[in-house]
């Protein structure tokens, strides 16, 4: 293999080190007590008693002592409860708000806990918040509405189910209805506010989700990185995350198409169906990240102009799994908030992932009923359609190594003239018609596919906890050895497709290297590759290691058969060349016959 093809491979690869080194997460903490409750343990009557302490209602929204409020800040807050065949939700009457809920159809990482979407710490997700004209802010989930539902329970079966809320405020009031479908994650909230001059300002009202969605993975740094506020303002994703501040807001002015926050798995997006003032997002880290307690609050406002009498705002209000096909039926870029890479990449992986990898991925899963045996015919997938790029690379690397002694020459021979070694060289090139990077250039055209493929693996909702073989869950890792200790960077646990994968990786390189004149400057490579996989693969999603360890295997056996096949060329070019000499000497015998039994007969005379 030539130096220049050497050191760009080096080159790639400490890139690709720094890059991962920098991703990997580290050894996730022990859960609280705190996060537990967040993971949705809180009992009703722990949400009614937190509803009801009036140390935290002013602690959260501050005191009111404003006179148009007097008749809303008296009552007993109620839970009602609806069920349907996704979710159960909860919304308490002090607030109109909901306090609770959680999905039916996915558990956090213990298997067991439903998925919570509400911050349960907080008094009610979903408010309303202005200011009187005696400048008092308010905050509606400090007052307490009425509502003709009188069953505890609501369950969503056969139709819409509509739960409406009330509370006057001076001459005015405002009214709340909440409407729920069986087998849908949207909820749709009317918001009427009757008298709206008598008690708010120009300035019209916020419409906020207050917290964060709570974390539902073991690894909670890892998911804290996936999580933050974002929003959809002139076609274009604002976010705010916190993965450098303690504190971050952004405010946005116009139109709005919507707002949200999200973790790595599941989100709560509200979707305004008229006009906005703006929007803002606003987050806060809690603790440090190898801090026990660390948490994440975000807060996401929709600004919102004053109506008119008689006017209706209208949300739409998606609270689930981020579900690509459920949120592409939006048509709003809702999936925009996946990450998938640096902005250099995101504009060829983003789209792969969206139109190839997801469709195809979700088919095979379907088809072979197990994403395990998804993720293997997957990668060979894969490894078809690449195929002419690694052909075309492997050609280029075994003409480069028939040159090798040519070049060697010429490096002896130009010892002590580098410009005179380089112009040789580059003559030689022209001449075989070699292009010295032939053989990095098709591989490095394989990397937007194999970013695209990490980021999606490591994000992707339809492997998380699919179980395959040993692992439990393909959307993390899968331990087969616990460590006593804790290896910085590593962990204290041994992942088995990890394992599998490095090893793989050393058998393909060993593939390689037959095929290749020892070199030590190569050679190192086929140590230091595995050592990074062990090192940074290890808690990464099992999903991601499964797919790389089975593109491995078929990029060794593609290897191998492609190596056999340049030797079969190269066998039978020399018989022809060969053969080609041998008729050439019985042309020039045949044609010279006649000629030298002339010559032989006159010097006979």
């Amino acid at each position: 293999m030539d130096r220049n093809v050497v050191i760009a491979t080096i080159l790639t690869a400490l890139i690709m080190f720094v890059w991962l080194w920098w991703l990997a997460p580290p050894p996730p903490p022990t859960p609280t007590v705190r996060d537990t409750l967040q993971a949705a343990e809180a009992t009703p009557e722990d949400v009614l008693a937190a509803a009801e302490t009036p140390a935290t209602t002013e602690e959260l929204l501050g005191p009111l002592t404003d006179t148009l409020l007097a008749a809303a800040q008296k009552g007993q807050a109620r839970l009602i409860t609806i069920e349907t065949d996704l979710y159960q939700a909860q919304l308490s009457t002090k607030g109109a708000t909901l306090v609770s809920l959680k999905l039916k159809k996915y558990n956090t990482y213990d298997f067991e806990t439903p998925v919570q979407l509400v911050d349960t710490t907080k008094p009610g997700a979903l408010s309303l918040v202005f200011t009187t004209p005696a400048s008092h802010l308010v905050d509606t989930r400090a007052l307490y509405f009425q509502t003709t539902v009188s069953s505890d329970t609501l369950r969503v079966t056969d139709g819409p189910v509509d739960v409406v809320f009330e509370v006057p405020i001076g001459t005015g009031r405002i009214r709340q209805i909440y409407t729920f479908a069986p087998d849908d994650y949207e909820v749709k909230l009317r918001i009427e506010q009757e008298g709206a001059a008598t008690f708010s300002t120009l300035e019209g009202y916020e419409l906020v989700w207050n917290g964060g969605v709570p974390f539902a993975e073991r690894d909670r740094d890892d998911e804290a990185r996936h999580s933050g506020a974002f929003a959809r303002s002139g076609g274009e994703l604002e976010k705010i995350t916190l993965d450098r501040n303690r504190t971050e807001e952004k405010r946005l002015a116009g139109q709005v198409d919507w707002v949200a926050v999200k973790n790595k798995f599941f989100t709560a997006v509200l979707i305004p169906s008229g006009e906005t003032r703006g929007a803002e997002l606003v987050g806060e880290r809690l603790g440090e990240p190898e801090d026990p307690s660390y948490w994440e609050d975000y807060a996401a406002r929709l600004l919102m102009p004053r109506p008119e009498d008689g006017q209706v705002d209208e949300f739409r209000l998606y609270l689930g799994p981020m579900e690509y096909f459920r949120l592409a039926r939006y048509d709003l870029g809702l999936y925009d908030m996946v990450d998938y890479g640096w902005d250099a990449f995101e504009w060829m992986t983003r789209p792969l992932a969206k139109f190839i990898f997801i469709p195809l991925f979700t088919l095979l899963g379907r088809l072979l009923g197990n994403y395990g045996l998804a993720i293997i015919v997957f990668a060979l997938l894969v490894k078809i359609a690449l195929y002419p790029l690694t052909r075309a690379s492997f050609r280029s690397m075994a003409r480069m190594r028939e040159l090798q002694p040519e070049l060697e020459a010429i490096r002896e021979k130009y010892a002590d003239n580098p410009q005179k070694q380089q112009e040789a060289m580059m003559k030689l090139y022209r001449e075989k018609k070699i292009n010295p990077l032939g053989g990095c250039l098709p591989m490095l055209l394989q990397w937007p596919v194999l970013i695209a493929l990490w980021q999606y693996f490591q994000q992707s909702l339809i492997v998380r906890q699919q179980a395959f073989l040993w692992a439990q869950d393909l959307s993390a890792p899968d331990p087969i050895l616990h460590l006593p200790f804790t290896i910085p960077l590593y962990g204290d646990f041994v992942a088995g497709f990890t394992l599998l994968m490095g090893l793989s990786m050393i058998i393909q390189m060993h593939i390689q290297s037959a095929a290749t004149p020892s070199n030590p400057q190569t050679k190192i490579l086929t140590y230091i590759f595995p050592v990074f996989i062990f090192a940074i693969f290890n808690r990464l999603s099992s999903a991601l290691n499964l797919y790389y360890l089975c593109y491995n295997i078929f990029s060794a056996i593609q290897q191998f058969w492609i190596n056999r096949s340049l030797e079969k060329e190269k066998a039978q070019a020399a018989v022809d060349g060969q053969g080609d000499r041998r008729a050439a000497q019985k042309a020039a015998r045949k044609a010279a016959g006649p000629r030298a039994r002339k010559k032989k007969a006159r010097s006979r005379r």
